[in-house]
Order: structure tokens, then C-alpha cells, then sequence
């Protein structure tokens, strides 16, 4: 898939409230260091940044495009606690993320502070901070290059589009500090599934069916009991794993087909581009045909978030 990240960014404003409501669950205190997977655009990634002036934000993503623009609209001269890196969720590597140097990255010091407040004096022996040293992680399996140092790692909207949710969990265990949270929500079990009722039938018409030929699956949409099993797995103490629903709302048609162009992508790009605004509209006007617009022309999107929070241990 290749992103249109400006086309993103200017059709994505249930994400960027659903990004706001985790963020407020983060209570932040302003000297945190955060990791937010999957950064897309960059405006939750800066909106964390300006939550924690005395701490430090990167932001990772797998699209090359998204992190052009990211860096593009949010300069390191204008945010000097933000940098963007692109990473994939299945690969986060601390070393790469700790590069000597890198926008954003304070240096080593052993008066780092855990989530809890307390100082690094005060935590179990094996989380201390070693500076000018690079131990093993201290999960034991050799994850990470160096010790763990970030506060938090957070996703919204993004890890429904990974394949392999292991192998991110193994990652983010590696690079956060015992005590660090994992605060994530994504597309859980049911999600958007009117969409794909509008959606099934239309890739079956004749024009459409030859382009979805050997579709490889492109969400990947899990329950909590799934997670449950995970996360011990990966040295995480589960505080909240559950699905909630929530109502995706676009003003008007244009809107909604706005999104569906733009996010949709697995389903969209296999279309050729002379056809794809067609095939847009055949999808859109099937959903509406179903699930018209609101008194006030609003159109409305059953979705179905995923949502995490644990603790490192």
C-alpha cells in the first residue's frame, strides 16, 4: 500500500478524537518519554509532544510517505522534543530508536524517572539504569540492545493493520522500563462491520471481482482473550483489555466516501486508478442505501475499539 498522507490527514477526524481519549487516560505529567507506534500524519504524535515539554516523543510508522510528512509539518527547529522515525510495529528495534544523537533523545543519566514518580534509586535492582552501558534486556531473552527507557508506548488506530501482534508486544516490552504502560486501541472483533456487509457483495460484481483475486487479508481484528493470553507472555501485568463500541461520524456522503477512499486502502488500491472513484461511490451508495444519513445529514460508522492498558513488569 502507498499512503496519501495529506489525504489522510485532512479524513481522519474520528481518529484523532479516539487519540485524545487515550491520551487523557495517560495523565500525563509532562516529563514522560513516549513511543507512539504506528504515527501516521504526526498530529497525535505532536499533540503528546506538547503534553510532556519536559520529556521527549518519537513517533514510528512503517510508511515511509506518512513520515515525510510528519517531519515535514512538524519540524525538529519548531519541536524539539518530537522526532519521527520510520519503524515497523513488528520490528521495533531500541537501538535504532536510541541512536546517539537523535532529535528528541536526552542523554543517559541516572536520575531517570519511572512512571510511578519514584526514582530510579528507589526501583528493584534489575531496572537501574546503567549510563554508558548497553546490558541486555532485563526480560532475559535478549529483545533489547540497551536498557529500556521509555515511560510509555502508545497506539491508536493502528495495530488492526499488523499481521503479527506478538511480535509488537515483544517490542514494546523491550523498550519500556519496568513500570512503563502500554496504552493502546485499535480495530477489535466486529469492527466496521456494515462497511464490509456494503463492501463483500460489490467486489463480487463483474467489473469489480477480477481485481480482488487472491486478496491476502488486511485487518486483523482480535478479541481480548487473545490478548490476555499475550501480554503475560511478553512481562505485562494486564490493568484493562476489553472491546468498546463507538460511533464514527462523517458530515455527509462526501465525507464518508472520503474515508473509505482513504483508509481502505487494501480494498481501493486494487482497483486502477482511472476506476477507483467509481468504485468508491458503487461502495459508498451501498452503505447508504442501508444506513442513510442522520437528520442533520450525518453518517454514521459502527465501530468496534480494542482497548489495552498494562504495565510492564
Amino acid at each position: 500500500m502507498k499512503w496519501n498522507a495529506a489525504d489522510y490527514a485532512a479524513n481522519s477526524a474520528a481518529q484523532q478524537i479516539w487519540a485524545r481519549e487515550l491520551i487523557a487516560q495517560l495523565h500525563l505529567r509532562g516529563d514522560e518519554h513516549i513511543l507512539d507506534v504506528g504515527c501516521g500524519d504526526g498530529k497525535v504524535t505532536a499533540e503528546l509532544a506538547r503534553a510532556v515539554p519536559k520529556g521527549s516523543v518519537t513517533g514510528i510508522d512503517a510508511s515511509p510517505e506518512m513520515i515525510r510528512f510528519a517531519r515535514k509539518t512538524f519540524s525538529p527547529s519548531k519541536h524539539a522534543n518530537l522526532k519521527f522515525q520510520v519503524m515497523d510495529a513488528r520490528k521495533i528495534s531500541l537501538a535504532a530508536l536510541l541512536k546517539p544523537g537523535s532529535a528528541g533523545v536526552p542523554p543517559a543519566s541516572n536520575d531517570l524517572r519511572l512512571p510511578t514518580g519514584r526514582r530510579d534509586a528507589d526501583a528493584p535492582r534489575k531496572s537501574r539504569f546503567i549510563s554508558n552501558s548497553h546490558p541486555r534486556s532485563p526480560l532475559g531473552r535478549g529483545e533489547g540492545e540497551e536498557t529500556p527507557w521509555f515511560d510509555v508506548v502508545f497506539s491508536s488506530s493502528v495495530l488492526h493493520w499488523v499481521d503479527d501482534h506478538p511480535s509488537f508486544l515483544r517490542g514494546a516490552a523491550a523498550c519500556l522500563r519496568p513500570g512503563g504502560r502500554l496504552v493502546v486501541s485499535c480495530g477489535g472483533k466486529g469492527n466496521a462491520q456494515d462497511v464490509f456487509v456494503a463492501l463483500r457483495p460489490e467486489m463480487r460484481l463483474k467489473q469489480w471481482s477480477k481485481f480482488f483475486r487472491k486478496l491476502p487479508k488486511p485487518y486483523f481484528f482480535h478479541r481480548p482473550a487473545e490478548y490476555e493470553q499475550w501480554l503475560p507472555r511478553f512481562g505485562f501485568q494486564t490493568h484493562t483489555v476489553k472491546l468498546t463500541p463507538k460511533d464514527a461520524v462523517y458530515q455527509g456522503r462526501d465525507r464518508f466516501a472520503a474515508w473509505f477512499r482513504t483508509t481502505w486502502l487494501p480494498y481501493t488500491q486494487r482497483v486502477p486508478e482511472n476506476l477507483r472513484e467509481e468504485f468508491v461511490a458503487a461502495v459508498t451508495d451501498r452503505y447508504l442505501a442501508k444506513h442513510p444519513p442522520d437528520a442533520e445529514g450525518c453518517v454514521h460508522v459502527r465501530m468496534v475499539r480494542l482497548v489495552i492498558d498494562a504495565v510492564k513488569v
